[in-house]
């Protein structure tokens, strides 16, 4: 570190030389601090700046998805709500952490391709592009969340004092996401072809997750199983919080999606920065 003769701020000294890298990985991560800001605010320009169909997409995309869940589940498989709680009220509740988790895994796989000139170019920390990703897909999330408000004024429906630990469960979402993210985000540079198994597997994960119905109807000889989906314990914490507790809250799914998140963002950090040096020549 040197200090500036004229701002007395401090500088930090790049050195490029074998093995270094390696060792000062995670403060590089840290110095390079502001250009996770500025990929992220420029992601978010992309999407919203002078356009109309990036912030009405963000609007339209959960009102169809709740107004077909609704009719799917409550009125075609007549699957019940929880306690006094109105149908739509829970499926948007459900929808919110599932759409931020689905958006990091789409915006995230691709990050790196999109951004293949800036690689080839330039040191530093690769991790930071898939991370900066996430910003356009929270923004989408409180976006979503105003609408959820809405229709709880709508239909007189008041959350209580659980809604103060909602961010901690956002956070779990984010956090849930950004492992299996990073291991799509490295395999989709090394598989091109992999981009086409994602969607699928996204559409899959939708029907499987507690979105369109409460884990309430899961009978208790599956909740186990069915709890290893990691998405489980965060839509279903989500709810909880959104809808005054009177959405189960499961302990069994909430701590298997904690350690599921662990375990896959360690193998997912691990599994990126084993293959971040080759990005630039696959690319």
């Amino acid at each position: 570190m040197t200090a500036s003769p004229t701002t007395g701020q401090s500088e930090r000294l790049l050195i490029i030389a074998p093995g270094r890298s390696e060792r000062n990985y995670w403060l590089d991560l840290w110095a390079y601090r502001e250009l996770l800001a500025i990929l992220a605010w420029r992601d978010l320009a992309v999407r919203y700046k002078q356009t109309f169909i990036g912030v009405a997409w963000s609007v339209v995309r959960p009102l169809l998805t709740l107004v077909i869940f609704t009719i799917l589940f409550s009125r075609v498989a007549k699957l019940p709500s929880v306690g006094t709680t109105p149908y739509p009220v829970m499926v948007l509740a459900g929808l919110l952490p599932w759409t931020l988790f689905s958006s990091i895994l789409n915006e995230a796989a691709n990050s790196l391709i999109t951004n293949a000139n800036l690689i080839g170019k330039v040191y530093f920390p690769r991790l930071i592009i898939p991370t900066a990703t996430t910003a356009v897909a929270f923004v989408d999330f409180l976006i979503a969340f105003v609408i959820l408000l809405a229709l709880m004024l709508w239909f007189g429906f008041a959350p209580d004092w659980r809604i103060a630990l909602l961010p901690a469960f956002v956070l779990l979402g984010i956090l849930t996401a950004l492992g299996p993210a990073l291991i799509m985000t490295t395999m989709n540079v090394k598989y091109r072809d992999f981009r086409y198994v994602l969607p699928f597997v996204m559409q899959f994960g939708l029907y499987v997750s507690p979105v369109g119905f409460s884990s309430a109807v899961i009978p208790d000889a599956w909740r186990l199983l069915y709890s290893f989906n990691p998405v489980v314990g965060v839509i279903d914490g989500f709810r909880w919080c959104v809808l005054g507790g009177q959405a189960p809250f499961y302990w069994q799914s909430f701590t298997i999606a904690i350690v599921e998140t662990i375990v896959f963002l360690w193998i997912g950090v691990r599994y990126f920065r084993s293959a971040e040096r080759t990005f630039a020549d696959l690319i």
